[in-house]
């Protein structure tokens, strides 16, 4: 994709022509996000399947190998595909990074929100489409539409006030600062440091979030990275680990093979064949 950004409806007729043509696991050099109003999605990415059904949001970030079907359901398909290159909006993209980097499918469970989206989109495709498009216009309603995600996505897990907003923004922090730093070998300590706060309230607030421990993050964030390499580039084993933060090639297969269930090698070869 040339352009910063596109947008375009996707109906039962285009479900039915994907159908005919299926789609192999791939990536793209683009950020995608669906929102989905009618249907259903059959979305492989991060390395496991799962069935969606509208209403829903997807977002599917530059470089992650997916595979996504866009299936009718009671006869209806109706979803807004927006792509967008990760510099139209760099300020708010960071926004779904935090929201969907474990999960990239959210179902909607309020009608309200659904109707806002919409609304939203119909608005962006109405500028986009003119001949005199403002990018601005588009930009600031393609921000809109991330913080609304955002909102409904806060709505949907909230709980007690205050405190779980103020822990929800810490975890936001670290992740921005696992994103920069996850390749290197850092301790948890050095990421406590860097929010002005314990190892301990670290590991807490990510138990709270993701029942997961601080450094079981880092090495699920490695494994993804570690898993995009190996079926996007021709980097030996080694290098990936050593890019990663392992000195040992040993070391590296033993991690990569307790937290996947199977081998670097082996999994290069499955997807490369899958592809």
């Amino acid at each position: 994709m040339e352009e910063l950004f596109r947008i375009y409806k996707f109906g039962v007729d285009d479900a039915a022509r994907e159908a005919a043509e299926p789609a192999d696991p791939h990536v793209h050099e683009f950020e995608e996000l669906l929102i989905g109003l009618e249907g259903q999605i059959e979305h492989y990415i991060d390395f496991r399947t799962e069935t969606v059904d509208a209403p829903y949001v997807s977002f599917i970030t530059e470089g992650k190998t997916h595979q996504l079907k866009h299936l009718a359901k009671d006869g209806r398909c109706d979803i807004w595909v927006i792509l967008f290159k990760k510099d139209f909006i760099a300020e708010t993209a960071f926004q779904l990074y935090s929201s969907f980097h474990d999960n990239a499918n959210m179902y909607l469970k309020l009608h309200g929100s659904v109707t806002r989206l919409d609304t939203l989109c119909s608005m962006m495709f109405d500028e986009y489409s003119r001949e005199d498009a403002d990018g601005a216009v588009v930009k600031h309603l393609l921000t809109t539409l991330i913080c609304m995600i955002e909102s409904d996505k806060r709505s949907i897990s909230k709980g007690p006030e205050g405190n779980i907003n103020l822990q929800n923004k810490i975890f936001r922090d670290f992740l921005q600062i696992l994103e920069k730093h996850f390749r290197e070998p850092r301790s948890v300590e050095y990421y406590a440091e860097k929010l002005f706060m314990s190892s301990r309230n670290l590991n807490m607030i990510c138990q709270r979030v993701m029942h997961q421990s601080v450094s079981e993050i880092v090495e699920t964030r490695k494994l993804l990275e570690a898993k995009n390499l190996l079926v996007t580039t021709d980097k030996s084993i080694a290098d990936i680990g050593y890019v990663l933060g392992f000195n040992e090639k040993t070391y590296f297969t033993h991690v990569f093979k307790k937290k996947a269930g199977l081998s670097p090698s082996t999994l290069r070869k499955e997807m490369r064949a899958m592809i």
